[in-house]
């Protein structure tokens, strides 16, 4: 009877979700109440692939759930076999969610070419969000707790009802516009959970305009993890809570000091190893050196020139010697062909009128003018008798072989 009444086929449900069951095949059980009663219902997985359900529905959810009655056979009683699920009173919305970020897809603000990236270290963070509130504790306890030196610029926003759309534009336009020794390194804009409504100035075209034309980077913290909003696709990275954004923006300080520290030991090894090493060759080049070095090499060539002079004084000497022994053996035996020392002796060098050396009587006649030359001078004679003594000799030779 059901199947056949068209009217049962394709209603709408609205009630508070209770006894929800996510089963492993994928199917959801849940039951949907109001004052007045309560209705099983089911949602089959197929119908969640193709976009029946775009949120984690939970206890006490209120919402309107579009489908159709039938019986279940097994137990004989009616079930609502729910195709489509939206929250309660959201459904214009997340109509208008939907255009919207398709719209701004289509722009190309969710590209990740325009992403910026997000600094591993940072000395200030900009956060706008309610300047009350879980969000802003968990923020502020969890960055100075990971960075005790960090400065935290709250912009405080209004970031639920009217006026909160403006109220984020301006926080994420203020803190861009601080000068660039007082800016912030990171930008986390965000609240804590709530309904669609709740978190609507996060879906705002004015809020995903002004985060994407931020030059500082900017996290999305809007919510809890099963939330997404337009800014978390605009935003250069999306965090699933507050208190996640926190630990992305912020390093962590100790960590960082023993970070540091070994790199400080280890570029000390490196340094005080290549330091001895360097010294090493420092020595052995000096060694080097000091054999190639010119100095070196000039007294070295001089204590040559020092050895080749004194060896060459030591020959000369040694030779000159041996020619002055010779030279006074020579000496002697000239001295002692000298006629001068002849003349010396008693002996005479006699010469004609001529001039030439009288060698034999048979060169003079008597009455021949002679000079005589003595040691000590010389004498002018005439030739008086002349006797031959070696006509004389042979005669006497004669007489004697004669006899």
């Amino acid at each position: 009877m059901f199947r056949q009444d068209y009217m049962l086929q394709s209603i709408l449900v609205r009630g508070e979700v209770s006894n929800c069951t996510y089963h492993s095949s994928g199917h959801i059980y849940f039951t949907l109440k109001d004052e007045g009663g309560t209705l099983k219902c089911a949602m089959w997985s197929s119908s969640i692939r193709n976009g029946g359900l775009k949120f984690q529905m939970k206890e006490g959810d209120r919402v309107i759930a579009a489908g159709a009655v039938d019986v279940y056979e097994k137990t004989g009683s009616y079930q609502f076999y729910a195709k489509q699920i939206i929250r309660d009173g959201a459904g214009e919305l997340n109509e208008k969610y939907e255009k919207l970020k398709s719209e701004l897809e289509a722009r190309g603000m969710f590209d990740e070419q325009y992403k910026l990236p997000i600094p591993k270290y940072i000395k200030r963070l900009g956060v706008v969000t309610a300047p009350t509130g879980a969000a802003v504790q968990d923020i502020c306890n969890i960055s100075l707790r990971r960075d005790p030196y960090l400065q935290i610029i709250l912009y405080p926003a209004i970031v639920q009802g009217e006026g909160a759309a403006p109220s984020v534009v301006n926080g994420i336009r203020a803190l861009c516009a601080l000068p660039a020794g007082e800016r912030p390194d990171i930008i986390i804009i965000g609240r804590g959970g709530g309904s669609i409504e709740d978190l609507w100035a996060f879906n705002e075209e004015q809020v995903a305009e002004a985060v994407f034309d931020c030059d500082i980077p900017i996290i999305s913290a809007v919510g809890h993890e099963t939330d997404t909003v337009i800014t978390d696709y605009v935003a250069d990275l999306r965090a699933p809570t507050p208190s996640a954004a926190a630990e992305l923006a912020v390093f962590e300080y100790s960590a960082f000091e023993e970070t540091l520290e070994s790199y400080v030991n280890a570029l000390s090894g490196a340094m005080t190893y290549k330091t001895e090493r360097l010294r090493g060759e420092v020595r052995s080049f000096e060694r080097v050196i000091s054999h190639l070095a010119p100095e070196a090499r000039i007294r070295e060539r001089r204590m040559t020139a020092l050895q080749s002079e004194e060896k060459l004084q030591s020959l000369m000497k040694s030779r000159i010697d041996r020619s002055r022994g010779r030279l006074d053996v020579l000496t002697a035996g000239l001295d002692g062909l000298s006629p001068l020392k002849r003349l010396k002796g008693g002996f005479g060098y006699v010469t004609g009128e001529d001039g030439r050396a009288v060698v034999t009587v048979n060169s003079v006649n008597a009455g021949d003018e002679l000079t005589i030359r003595l040691a000590d001078g010389s004498i002018k004679t005439r030739a008086g008798e002349i006797t031959n003594d070696s006509v004389q000799a042979t005669e006497s030779d004669a007489k004697g072989t004669d006899g």
